[in-house]
């Protein structure tokens, strides 16, 4: 029996027990099979437009999809939102340029997306058309102000695990567009030495996946292209693989022979592994490609080259290394253990392997050996005559500067000293004692504190020793103080941010405003961002909270002391030492009336912080010392003199009676007048007459 036309229309009515969920999933469904019937009918039934279906997809971006230019608008139309992101971030956006359909992309832009928008993993419209090979999609997306140049944004979590950083130009290079990558570069001036957060430029990625056959010919394509347009042949990948051995792996003798012409890579350069050039061609049993190397000088004594051609029974491979003199050279190595703690499996992985030698100095510039980042280049491991470095490469004539620069810091104590150098192949190659962090990152280890004046103390000194030889700093930060295995603090330039002070005393001002927060950052324990932190963040229980406050508002405040007065700052001072200093003053001052005239404040606001103080202090102990034993009965006053009074007293006159009721004095005055110390040197170096009581030459304990 043939169903009625009543039957058929309730057949397709949605049951009323339908869910929104279920018309979602109805819509979505209609939206990738493209049936716009179905579509207009769910929509007018309450379907939400904007509904999500599995991992977060939209009917709009499924539209996109699917690259059904109509569907896209009726969706438009009906009020879906161009913005809504797939559960990876991906918008309607992304999902066109993956599409290329350059008028969607446009009917989408002109909905006010922003071109250079991009999903959780970092990627852009432009990248995606990019890594599809979308040439149209990438002009047009160019033209609207797309960035060529974006690095691939990711978190912070994926940045510390190298992750990111790729640009539109290292995608169509991987993926073997050498159209789009002409285009990127000829026509949109994409950079070819960007480099990623795997520290890998353009050149590496159209090399990665050359070995692929269906990658072969596009990869050497794109190669001899960058390799014209003058990218850096010296990047590595993230295995440490230089061109050179990449261009081997691919087994590309055009590609080999064109990069050792260049003149700028290493023939003998290594990677992760120690395996060379050579050593990989051999491994391969490519006998045309050995023979380039051989005849451009590779090195034939590193590595078991006749033993490996052997095992593969190679006879014209081992009959060419013999010719270039190849000898079967077994390599023992004798157990060594790294001093440094911190880098010590690096420093193993560096002593174990192949590295060309450059003079005394062994070292690996690639990312698994990078110890520091800085605007001019990493800073790696090195080995130096076998002790442990930090090298710093740069061009031979900025080397020259640096190392004339780094040699006058000889004779300070606290600024990071030149240790040796090397010069090779147009390269200086500067080594320095190796520290084992930084003071940003010592300061996130709870666990291995250090005592924070004992840091600060070799900041200041630093700062001094800098400034002493004529340059500000500019740059106070905790990540360039390093710290060695024995706690020593050290400073270090090595973004070159320095300038000759010359009188322009703005610079040296600068620099005791930059120290302000690196003491507050310092005291804090590192808790807050260095441009964040303030006094409000300083723990006001400490036992040195006054003297801090004080200390910070004396560097923002440009004092005349400068670093060399501030060095001496109460501070610094022990326990001890500031107990000591109270106890003497009132026999230095000898004059009754020019005791209270030196310590009566000018200013209300800075009047003695314990105007009521013979109510704080011990009942007992008070009146044991307005009635000594043996002596003139004496009534204290409230007023800062008296206060001192009594303390000198209590030194002169000991009574075992208060010793047994407060044990240690300076322990029981300090923590009762917490801002006496501070007041009373405050009050002394503000007076022309007795500031020089003010100036302790020995803080230390």
């Amino acid at each position: 029996m043939e169903p009625t036309a009543h039957s058929q229309q309730e057949a397709s009515t949605p049951s009323s027990t339908e869910t929104a969920e279920d018309l979602a999933f109805k819509l979505n469904a209609a939206v990738r099979d493209s049936n716009k019937e179905d579509v207009l009918r769910l929509l007018e039934e309450g379907a939400d437009v904007n509904s999500k279906a599995e991992s977060g997809w939209t009917p709009l971006q499924s539209a996109v999809q699917a690259n059904d230019e109509d569907l896209v608008q009726l969706l438009l139309d009906k009020g879906a939102c161009p913005h809504t992101r797939k559960d990876n971030g991906g918008t309607a956006f992304t999902e066109a340029a993956i599409a290329g359909n350059v008028n969607i992309l446009k009917l989408l832009l002109d909905r006010g997306l922003n071109i250079n928008d991009h999903d959780d993993n970092g990627f852009t419209a432009f990248m995606e058309a990019a890594w599809y090979g979308n040439e149209e999609a990438l002009k047009f997306l160019f033209s609207k102000g797309a960035n060529v140049n974006l690095r691939r944004a990711v978190s912070e979590e994926k940045a510390n695990l190298h992750k990111g950083g790729v640009t539109a130009l290292m995608d169509a290079c991987r993926e073997g567009y050498f159209s789009v990558v002409k285009t990127l570069v000829q026509e949109m001036g994409a950079d070819v030495n960007i480099r990623d957060n795997k520290d890998r430029n353009a050149l590496i990625h159209a090399l990665k996946k050359g070995c692929a056959k269906e990658k072969y010919e596009s990869a050497v394509s794109i190669a001899h292209f960058l390799l014209d347009c003058g990218v850096d042949v010296k990047s590595k990948d993230e295995c440490g693989k230089t061109a050179l051995i990449l261009a081997v792996e691919m087994r590309s003798p055009d590609l080999v022979k064109t990069l050792l012409e260049k003149g700028e890579i290493d023939i003998d350069d290594a990677d992760e592994e120690g395996n060379t050039a050579l050593m990989v061609a051999v491994e391969k049993n490519d006998c045309d490609i050995a023979k380039l190397l051989c005849e451009k000088g590779a090195r034939t004594d590193v590595g078991n080259l006749i033993a490996v051609a052997n095992r593969n029974r190679a006879h014209n491979m081992a009959r060419l290394l013999h010719q270039h003199n190849a000898r079967f050279v077994p390599e023992t190595l004798k157990d060594w253990e790294p001093n440094s703690k911190r880098w010590r499996d690096q420093l193993k992985k560096l002593y174990a392997i192949y590295r060309p030698m450059i003079g005394k100095l062994k070292t690996f510039q690639y990312i698994k050996q990078r110890i520091h980042n800085t605007s001019q280049g990493g800073i790696y491991l090195g080995l130096h005559g076998g002790t442990e470095v930090a090298v710093r490469i740069s061009r031979s004539t900025e080397g020259d500067k640096e190392k004339r620069f780094f040699e006058q810091c000889g004779s300070c104590e606290c600024l990071l000293k030149l240790f040796q150098f090397e010069k090779a192949k147009g390269y200086m190659y500067l080594c320095f004692p190796l520290w084992e962090k930084n003071l940003e990152e010592h300061l996130q280890e709870p666990e291995d504190q250090m005592y924070y004046k004992d840091a600060l103390k070799m900041i200041f000194q630093a700062v001094r020793e800098l400034h002493s030889l004529g340059f500000a700093h500019q740059d106070l930060h905790p990540s360039n103080f390093f710290i060695d295995l024995g706690g020593k603090i050290y400073l270090a330039d090595f973004d070159n941010k320095r300038k000759l002070i010359e009188d322009k005393k703005e610079l040296v001002n600068s620099d005791l405003e930059a120290l302000r927060r690196l003491v507050l950052y310092v005291l804090t324990g590192g808790r807050k961002p260095l441009q964040q932190v303030s006094t409000e963040d300083l723990a006001a229980d400490s036992p040195d909270y006054h003297e801090a406050l004080d200390l910070v508002s004396s560097l923002v405040s440009h004092d005349e002391r400068g670093l060399e007065g501030l060095s001496k700052h109460p501070y610094f001072w022990s326990k001890q030492t500031r107990f000591r200093f109270l106890k003497s003053i009132w026999n230095k001052i000898k004059d009754l009336q020019n005791r209270k005239t030196v310590f009566q404040a000018p200013n209300p606001t800075k009047s003695f912080p314990y105007p009521r103080w013979t109510k704080k202090i011990d009942k007992d102990v008070l009146n044991i010392m307005e009635n000594p034993r043996k002596g003139v009965p004496f009534k204290y006053s409230n007023d800062v003199t008296d206060l001192l009074r009594l303390i000198r007293n209590l030194d002169e006159h000991p009574d075992t009676r208060i010793t047994a009721k407060i044990e240690d004095h300076a322990e029981y005055f300090l923590k009762l007048f917490p801002a006496l110390t501070i007041y009373v040197y405050n009050r002394l170096r503000q007076n022309p007459n007795y500031s020089h009581f003010a100036d302790i030459q020995d803080p230390s304990p």
